[in-house]
């Protein structure tokens, strides 16, 4: 037998006496639980926020590494502005030009009511001549009865009083479009002002985007991995960040249906993770998957039922882990020891144990 193949062999055999140490480790863990504590292997999990961009645009910076922790509110990367800026700039004179609009619309319609009360002036006057031609023009006509006066008077008093009306047609006239003028005054105040106020909610749009280039955690957590590099050039939603919140921390692991059917939303749970099992983790049931996770291809007899696995979520408390904040690692694999019934003693390795 060749050298290599022993080193083979042997680091085979190290690997399965390993593996059936841990197995009898565990069984042995199990046979200890006493009545109404049941266990199940399970994995440290958290919420995963995707910090992403709204709009497309350019990376410029990122202002974090990958494992640091982090607070609500904390700038974490800035995206290119510039191009928004300058639209910015363009929106707001829009709105210096729809502003100066308004006022001039404003002016135009002083303007109109002034002419209107010329025109309504004119009326008045054209009244008082239209009634001095129709009395001149009857006084005429009672004075040609009786041959006082010539003809030609009566004439010219006649052409004198139909002259007057049409003046007073005309001045009529003229207040009518001044009215129209009016009108059309105030229709421009209104378009002005509409774009006064479209070139606002312009403005309001393009800050709101500026701002979102500004990209925050929207809560404390831990940077997990940066997906983007500065310079990249990102489509809308594109993912800069991985965040992991560590305020919502739980372990998922699973029981067949004839325990996870006994579990109640806020059981007691005590958590031991491989990779410091001197501690104990206290926990409550937030999650009890209402499907079986692992289903068979047919459920015929009572044994096959036993064998369908349900998921449950243990929740570890958020002020515990604010005070071992740092100390939190997500996807630690562990035991999860699950108390179903409430008068049952947990063992004296779950209890002294107990982080507090």
């Amino acid at each position: 037998m060749t050298p290599t193949r022993n080193r083979w062999l042997l680091a085979a055999l190290v690997l399965i006496a390993a593996g059936g140490g841990y197995y009898a480790w565990q069984s042995s863990q199990s046979s200890e639980l006493p009545a109404g504590i049941i266990g199940g292997n399970g994995r440290i999990e958290a919420v995963e926020i995707d910090i992403s961009t709204k709009s497309a645009g350019r990376l410029r910076d990122i202002g974090v590494k990958e494992g640091d922790f982090v607070k609500a509110g904390q700038v974490l990367a800035q995206m290119d502005i510039d191009q928004l800026a300058a639209q910015k700039r363009q929106a707001e004179a829009e709105l210096h030009r729809a502003m100066i609009a308004v006022d001039t619309a404003g002016s135009v319609i002083s303007q109109r009511e002034a002419e209107r009360r010329a025109a309504i002036a004119v009326v008045e006057q054209r009244k008082a001549q239209l009634d001095a031609a129709t009395r001149r023009r009857a006084r005429s006509e009672q004075l040609s009865k009786t041959n006082t006066i010539a003809q030609q008077v009566l004439d010219d008093d006649r052409a004198n009083e139909n002259g007057a009306k049409a003046a007073l047609a005309a001045a009529d006239a003229s207040v009518a479009a001044s009215d129209a003028a009016i009108g059309t005054a105030r229709a421009q105040v209104i378009d002005a002002g509409a774009a006064v106020e479209a070139a606002r909610a312009a403005i309001d749009s393009i800050d709101t985007e500026i701002a979102d280039g500004t990209l925050k955690s929207p809560r404390d957590g831990r940077i997990q991995y940066l997906v983007a590099e500065p310079g990249e050039v990102l489509a809308a939603g594109g993912r800069v960040i991985n965040l992991v919140d560590l305020s919502d921390v739980y372990m998922t692991f699973f029981l067949p249906s004839g325990e996870a059917g006994r579990v109640s939303i806020g059981s007691e749970v005590r958590l031991v993770l491989d990779a410091a099992p001197q501690y104990v983790v206290p926990a409550k049931v937030s999650f009890v998957a209402d499907v079986a996770q692992f289903t068979p291809k047919t459920v015929e007899t009572e044994e096959e039922r036993q064998k369908l696995m349900f998921r449950i979520r243990a929740q570890i408390p958020p002020e515990l882990l604010r005070k071992y904040i740092t100390y939190v690692k997500t996807g630690l694999p562990g035991m999860a020891y699950l108390r179903l019934d409430p008068n049952a003693a947990w063992p004296e390795r779950l209890e002294k144990s107990l982080v507090k």
